[in-house]
C-alpha cells in the first residue's frame, strides 16, 4: 500500500513539475509579445514623431523660400534705380502747364512771363560747356534744351534765384517745373565747386547714359 502511495506521490510531483513548465513557457510566450507589441509601438511612435518634424521642416522650407522669393523680388525692384533712368521717361503724364501753374507764388499765372529770366550766354565759356546731364533731372534731351535758352555751366543754374527759377520752370517746354522739382540749383551749387553727388558718380560711371 505504501509502495503506491510513494508511487502516486512521484507521479503527482512529477506532473506538477511538468505544469510549472508549461505555465513558465506559456508566460513566457505571452509576455515576450507583450514586449514585442510594446517596442512595436515605441517604433511607430517615434516614426510617427519623425514624419511630424519633417513636416514641420517641409513647412518651415516654404515659408522660407517665399519670403527669400518676396526678398528678391523687393531687391530687383529696386535695382531699378529711378536715378538711372533717362529723366524723360519719369515725366508724368500730363506735365504742368506754364499756361497753368503760378511758379513763382504771385498769385498770377504769368505763363511764360513768369518770374524773372536769368542771364544767359549765346555759347559756352572758352573750355566748353559743363556736362549738365551730371544734374539729377537732366538727361540729353533737356541738356539740349537747357543749351538752346542759354544755359551751359553749374555756375549759371546754381546763382539762379527763386523768381529765376520760376521763370525756367515755366520756358522749359515740355518739362515745365522740373528745376524746382529735381531741385537743380543746390546740385549745380555742389557741382560748380567741384563736388559730386550720389546721381553725378554714376554718371561719370557710365551707368547712366
Amino acid at each position: 500500500m505504501f509502495r503506491e502511495w510513494g508511487f502516486l506521490l512521484t507521479e503527482i510531483w512529477v506532473l506538477l513539475a511538468i505544469a510549472a513548465l508549461i505555465g513558465l513557457f506559456a508566460g513566457w510566450i505571452i509576455w515576450g509579445r507583450r514586449s514585442e507589441l510594446n517596442m512595436n509601438s515605441g517604433e511607430v511612435d517615434g516614426l510617427r514623431a519623425d514624419l511630424e518634424a519633417c513636416r514641420a521642416k517641409h513647412v518651415e522650407k516654404d515659408a522660407k523660400i517665399s519670403d527669400l522669393k518676396g526678398r528678391l523680388a523687393a531687391v530687383t525692384t529696386a535695382a531699378a534705380d529711378p536715378e538711372v533712368i533717362e529723366p524723360v521717361a519719369a515725366e508724368p503724364a500730363v506735365a504742368p502747364s506754364a499756361e497753368t501753374v503760378d511758379f513763382d507764388g504771385d498769385g498770377i499765372v504769368e505763363g511764360k512771363d513768369e518770374g524773372v529770366k536769368p542771364t544767359t550766354l549765346s555759347a559756352p565759356r572758352e573750355g566748353g560747356a559743363d556736362d549738365l546731364k551730371r544734374i539729377k533731372g537732366v538727361g540729353p534731351k533737356m541738356e539740349k534744351l537747357c543749351n538752346s535758352l542759354g544755359f551751359w555751366h553749374f555756375d549759371q543754374i546754381a546763382k539762379w534765384t527763386d523768381a529765376e527759377v520760376a521763370w525756367v520752370d515755366a520756358n522749359l517746354e515740355g518739362f515745365s517745373g522740373r528745376v524746382s522739382r529735381d531741385n537743380w540749383v543746390t546740385q549745380a551749387a555742389l557741382l560748380a565747386k567741384g563736388g559730386e553727388t550720389e546721381f553725378s558718380k554714376k554718371v561719370d560711371k557710365g551707368d547712366v547714359y
